[in-house]
């Protein structure tokens, strides 16, 4: 890529100040799994899936897709989640092959991001979230896969420009291999930001500008919600046909 080469200096030492000057949050307080329900959720992802930018995991992405579905659906909602900050995908799935996995109708992934800003190609991040795919299926039994687009980092307050516009670029090549490539798997689906979290991701952002906080976490959740409501009864007709 051009820009990286032209600007191959001054971005490295853009990244290297954002790393040692960042305000690092931790990762939302909670328990990472809640039993029962007649759906069962499992989360895998990084910072984000795992609740920085959240004091606790019930205004966290996990406790709010729990509690939207629940009150969308009438019915308790279980979920498990496998997360940790800095993960790329590769790192998802080696964390996903050593959990004990409960069973789970529907798998949530959060990931790309760290994917971008480490400089992974695209196809290593997919063949990553193919590998994500393929063990929850065989393990867990998960019947839908919703897979999070990266979000849009050239919004993103930490980073200083160029260093925000080029990591913004590289979410969108990002997103649309990882659309490609899911193109005619209709029990995998991309899921954008909704377009609030989007327009408006500064503002909703935590403090340290780098990760949603509860309200962000409120919409993206939302937006999960209404796809995993309107994409299970297809799914499960697909598979019965």
């Amino acid at each position: 890529m051009l820009a990286k080469l032209l600007l191959g200096p001054l971005l490295i030492w853009q990244g290297r100040r954002v790393r040692a000057t960042a305000l690092r949050l931790p990762e939302a307080e909670g328990e990472r799994s809640c039993d029962g329900g007649a759906l069962r959720l499992l989360i895998v992802g990084d910072s984000s899936a795992a609740g920085v930018g959240a004091a606790h995991r019930d205004e966290a992405l996990a406790g709010c897709l729990a509690r939207t579905l629940a009150a969308q659906l009438g019915r308790p909602v279980g979920w498990q989640l496998v997360a940790a900050s800095g993960h790329r995908s590769v790192q998802a799935l080696a964390a996903l092959r050593e959990a004990e996995l409960a069973p789970a109708d529907v798998l949530v992934t959060a990931l790309g991001v760290n994917d971008v800003v480490d400089q992974v190609s695209p196809p290593d991040a997919l063949a990553a979230l193919d590998a994500i795919d393929a063990h929850a299926r065989a393990l867990a039994g998960v019947r839908l896969s919703l897979h999070c687009a990266a979000p849009p980092m050239q919004s993103f307050p930490l980073l200083p420009q160029p260093l925000r516009w080029f990591f913004g670029q590289q979410a969108a090549r990002f997103n649309a291999a990882l659309a490609a490539g899911l193109a005619g798997q209709p029990a995998r689906r991309v899921v954008h930001l909704p377009p609030a979290l989007q327009r408006d991701a500064a503002a909703l952002m935590a403090p340290d500008g780098f990760h949603p906080g509860p309200r962000g976490y409120a919409l993206w959740a939302e937006a999960l919600a209404d796809h995993i409501v309107a994409a299970l009864p297809k799914v499960a007709k697909h598979s019965t046909t």
